[in-house]
């Protein structure tokens, strides 16, 4: 007997999420074109660096959309009950150090890698080690996954700024080597991909992927919270892109049955340009308290087209009103929060 699989819709969308299960819960869902992607390509699914913000959940996803396949998630697991967690849904998991060579020679070679390793913040002193994670572990794991295919992480900050009013940098832009070691350590990872996807003829993706949202991190939590603390709010980053979390990894997975070779970028992300002032105002009408700005919208943000990928993939499910009323009720509550800021306001390329 086949069990239906239960998939994202906006004819599901809950009013609010009553605490962090019923949160991740929903954030998990498939939407009914990963199910039917998912179903049209070959063989399982590794998660390299699953252990993120965003891994657990897909990995979750992915075996709810196939229940059929081998999923594995690969990390080193630091955060307690991380492997309890996904061992709960139905993922398989392996800790390993993915800086060291023999033990992503030793990884179970599947036919599709998702890859979410990295470094963002907290390098500074250790700069050595935030280009070894972006640029030497990409070349590890396309070596050895030669014969797979790999969607990779990148990140949008690859790209110059931009005036929002005309459209946003597309694909074709080169990426830049922008101010800060992360854009160009980044730049370097992007490469490394390419370089083995053309060796080898590697079928791939890069992901240049915007601001995710959710309740407990991203650019809306952060606004929410300002507005209720009474901080100001810059404005210099007048205009982004935000994606529900959702929406986005769903997107990642989608991409394994779209690559190409060699591995070519694209951009992942909602395609509204969201206004920063207009959304804490939005917040301030629901919490009832007037949000308090600093200093005026710049004409330059970092701002992406994401054309291509609502061609290829789809609009995403969730609305942003939808997700500015979600993150208001759960910022009004105080419910759990990671305290790790997106940091989108910040001009200067250094994190």
């Amino acid at each position: 007997m086949t069990t239906e699989i239960q998939t994202l819709s906006r004819d599901n969308l809950p009013d609010s999420f009553a605490d962090v299960e019923a949160l991740d819960d929903f954030m998990s869902l498939p939407t009914a074109e990963t199910v039917r992607d998912l179903a049209e390509i070959d063989g399982d699914v590794i998660i390299l660096g699953v252990a993120g913000k965003m891994g657990m959940n897909l990995a979750r996803l992915v075996k709810r959309a196939a229940p059929s396949k081998r999923v594995v998630g690969v990390a080193r697991f630091s955060d307690e009950g991380s492997v309890e967690w996904l061992q709960r849904y139905g993922v398989e998991t392996i800790k390993a150090d993915l800086l060291d060579p023999v033990a992503v020679a030793a990884l179970p070679k599947l036919e599709n890698v998702i890859y979410m390793a990295g470094l963002k913040f907290d390098f500074r002193g250790r700069e050595d080690f935030l280009w070894a994670m972006n640029t030497l572990v990409p070349s590890y794991v396309a070596d050895a996954y030669r014969d797979s295919r790999i969607v990779a992480l990148s990140t949008i900050h690859v790209y110059p700024w931009s005036d929002p009013r005309r459209g946003g940098v597309t694909e074709a832009e080169p990426p830049t080597a922008r101010p800060g070691e992360y854009a160009n350590s980044v730049v370097g990872r992007e490469r490394t991909f390419q370089y083995f996807s053309r060796l080898h003829d590697t079928p791939g993706r890069i992901v240049r992927f915007v601001y995710a949202i959710e309740m407990r991190y991203g650019v809306l939590q952060e606004i929410a919270s300002w507005v209720k603390n009474g901080t100001p709010i810059p404005l210099a980053t007048g205009n982004v892109n935000v994606q529900w979390q959702g929406d986005a990894i769903n997107h990642f997975v989608r991409l394994l049955k779209h690559c190409e070779t060699p591995s070519t970028p694209i951009n992942i992300g909602g395609p509204e340009t969201v206004s920063v002032r207009k959304v804490a105002l939005e917040f301030g009408k629901i919490l009832g308290i007037e949000p308090v700005f600093e200093g005026e919208e710049s004409d330059f943000a970092l701002f992406v087209n994401c054309d291509a990928a609502a061609e290829l993939l789809g609009n995403p499910t969730v609305p942003v009103q939808t997700m500015i009323r979600w993150v208001a009720d759960w910022v009004s509550n105080d419910k759990p929060l990671y305290g790790k800021p997106s940091k989108f306001q910040v001009r200067t390329g250094i994190f």
